[in-house]
């Protein structure tokens, strides 16, 4: 049984492989069909199979690409078991992504077959695009409560039926369900040093562990030879081919050897000029990246151990200036070469804000607040902008903005955002707005960056 899953994995591996290289030649939807050929293989490969049809179904749309037809609407409507449900609705939603009723059909279908992975992130972003629409919708905030209880995301539930009850307020039947689901919550928060869920969090760790060793296993050296053997004999056959050309650079850089990235970086480089196609370049430029990673990591480890040596300490800084450098380049041309692509516009202004380019980072990130996935980061760069320009009021604007737009309100980015507008407050002016949130970050984390210190200050003032 083991090795059938890793078969259908390394099957899946060379589906969405070779849907990114025909995506790179804008031959959109037959992306997309190689995408869901490789999610039939393996329904729960979320960052390089849903994740990255989603990306190319952005790029389409921003492209020009058609709505379903008619025709590809009724064929694509039902489906006999839950998995061609779900990637029947999700062709769907990549000819159309910002269509709600897609996402929704997707999300029934994930939870009916239990793709948990994938219903949650799903869930997630239908959750976030119902929040931010002009009239959220109560059916789908109970849809997503029952999907997330389905999945056993209780806190998330909560969420969903809170905001369908504030939009029902004259609801009753409602209004006791999140009453039930809350005081659920509270018990199930407050019974998790029990050793049944001790036992419960130790099983699920385990299986964790099972699946991230059934994924390593498909990296390793044999299969990366033989992945790379093929992509070598597929271009000896057609040594135009920019899919085959990419293919094998991919091949190679995966290998995460030094040498073989070496290689892959020079065809790429070599394909370039040739035909001055920049989906070469910029593979090569994350490629570069990679490695410019890798050596401040292992600088970093070596100064680690021996903290004296002024060499090391050097060559580090000289690596983090050429990283910040190399990436504003790399990232200025990715913009440039793909204007629509608002993830690239998004990491651009990452760069310039770096850079302490405020004012030409501001409107790009403002920009790419279109793309969901990118929405919350660019407004919390945005407030970080102003932040630095001295404009301490309009980042407390956008900081409660953003803070508002958070539904998890416990998480890594909600606590960044909810830090962000304590010091805006603070720089205002406002002492008692800032301690509030100071504290409430510390309720929730009391070792999160220097906030019992800025507390204590405060109080003592």
């Amino acid at each position: 049984m083991l090795e059938k899953q890793d078969n259908l994995l390394a099957k899946a591996e060379q589906f969405f492989k070779r849907a990114g290289s025909v995506a790179e030649t804008d031959n959109f939807d037959y992306a997309i069909d190689l995408y869901l050929e490789g999610l039939r293989c393996a329904p729960e490969q979320l960052e390089k199979g849903h994740l990255e049809l989603y990306t190319l179904a952005v790029h389409r749309q921003a492209n020009g690409g058609k709505k379903p037809s008619v025709t590809e609407k009724v064929r694509h409507l039902r489906g006999k078991t839950p998995l061609d449900r779900m990637l029947n609705s999700e062709y769907l939603l990549a000819k159309d992504p910002q269509h709600l009723p897609y996402a929704e059909a997707m999300l029934k279908a994930a939870v009916a077959g239990e793709y948990n992975k994938t219903a949650k992130w799903i869930a997630d972003m239908i959750l976030q695009a119902n929040n931010v629409a002009e009239k959220p919708s109560v059916q789908t905030y109970i849809l997503l409560k029952d999907s997330y209880l389905a999945m056993g995301q209780l806190e998330r539930a909560v969420i969903a039926c809170r905001m369908a009850a504030t939009l029902k307020p004259d609801d009753a039947e409602l209004a006791d369900e999140y009453n039930n689901l809350s005081a659920e919550l509270a018990v199930d928060k407050g019974n998790y040093d029990t050793q049944d869920d001790f036992r419960s969090s130790m099983k699920d760790r385990q299986k964790q562990e099972e699946r991230h060793t059934q994924q390593a296993a498909l990296k390793t050296s044999d299969f990366h030879a033989s992945a790379i053997a093929q992509a070598r004999k597929e271009l000896d056959k057609n040594p135009s081919s920019s899919v085959n050309i990419l293919d094998l650079a991919r091949a190679l850089a995966e290998t995460g050897n030094n040498d073989d990235e070496d290689q892959a970086v020079e065809l790429l480089t070599d394909a370039y000029e040739n035909k001055s196609d920049f989906s070469f370049k910029r593979l090569a430029g994350e490629i570069k990246i990679r490695q410019i990673k890798r050596k401040i990591r292992q600088t970093q480890t070596t100064l680690e151990a021996n903290p004296a040596d002024e060499k090391d300490e050097s060559q580090l800084e000289q690596l983090l200036q050429h990283l910040k450098e190399f990436e504003l380049e790399h990232y200025k041309l990715s913009m440039e070469n793909y204007p629509t692509d608002l993830r690239a516009k998004y990491e651009y202004a990452v760069r310039l804000l770096q850079n302490e380019q405020y004012d030409q980072a501001i409107p790009l990130f403002q920009d790419a607040q279109r793309d969901p996935r990118c929405r919350i980061a660019a407004m919390d760069k945005i407030g970080l902008a102003f932040f630095k320009k001295g404009w301490f009021a309009d980042a407390v604007d956008v900081f409660t903005k953003a803070l508002d737009s958070q539904e998890i309100k416990d998480d890594a980015i909600a606590k960044e955002l909810q830090y962000n507008l304590a010091r805006s407050c603070e720089e205002n002016g406002d002492k008692e707005k800032a301690l509030q949130n100071y504290r409430q970050i510390a309720q929730m984390d009391f070792a999160y960056k220097d906030v019992k210190k800025r507390i204590d200050e405060l109080r003592n003032k």
